[in-house]
């Protein structure tokens, strides 16, 4: 297996797989973690860190913000200017970000904390969000009280996000304030390949020996026929459920 680090640097040799598996975010859930610093009528200035390829990138520049997006794998940048226009782009971790002191409103991050080292990520992060601003965390995760999902999850194994939402939970350290949460619930409707594509954009699936990805990707595959409807223009589909928990601490 992989190690740790080995799966955190994975996603930019399947950046094409994340762009079309990976779901966008809940623009009520980013509206809910930019709301404590929305006061003063000015554009928000929030950087984007694990921005991937621009999946949360995209519904902050909805919300009128003036984003800079960092993630630490070129590739993942990369597919990101393709597809998110006129955001600038750097090379970064949580842990070590090119940003000003107190530059910036807000720091989000979209299915990246369970990589970051909390108590040097909110160090860091503090010294570049100013004094009342917001540390914003949020993850998509599939449903897994429906059978089917549950089935999914097992096939694909878990994801480090979900083994820490489900264990010791989501912890943040000084200047980083305590925590607030809040969960919405929907759900994305995806043709075979979207599916496909889900799973092969995972860490573990990525990093997994060519027998065991295809062993997996072949199960995702039968579940997807055994799951399926078709919708109305005749294509076949699947109705993946999620629940998107955001977190948001104010720096002191």
């Amino acid at each position: 297996m992989a190690s740790r680090e080995e799966m955190s640097m994975s996603f930019g040799a399947a950046a094409g797989a994340y762009e079309s598996g990976r779901p966008d975010y809940p623009r009520e859930a980013v509206d809910w973690m930019l709301a404590p610093v929305q006061h003063d009528g000015r554009a928000l200035r929030v950087a984007d860190v694990g921005a991937g390829t621009g999946k949360l990138t995209r519904t902050i520049v909805e919300t009128g913000a003036e984003v800079v997006a960092i993630d630490p794998d070129p590739g993942m940048l990369a597919a990101l200017r393709e597809h998110v226009h006129g955001v600038p782009t750097f090379v970064g971790t949580a842990e070590r970000m090119p940003l000003p002191d107190a530059s910036v409103d807000a720091v989000l991050l979209g299915q990246a904390w369970h990589w970051v080292d909390p108590v040097a990520g909110s160090l860091e992060i503090g010294r570049a969000v100013r004094s009342g601003g917001v540390l914003g965390l949020v993850w998509n995760i599939r449903d897994d009280s429906v059978p089917w999902i549950a089935q999914l999850t097992e096939a694909m194994h878990g994801s480090h996000a979900e083994q820490m939402l489900s264990g010791d939970g989501v912890r943040v350290a000084p200047p980083i304030g305590q925590l607030e949460d809040r969960t919405w619930s929907w759900s994305r409707t995806l043709g075979r390949r979207a599916l496909l594509d889900m799973v092969a954009s995972r860490s573990y699936v990525i990093t997994a020996s060519e027998v065991d990805r295809a062993r997996i990707l072949s199960a995702v595959d039968a579940l997807f026929d055994q799951n399926r409807r078709v919708d109305d223009t005749g294509a076949e589909v699947v109705d993946v459920p999620y629940r998107t928990t955001a977190y948001r601490g104010i720096r002191s």
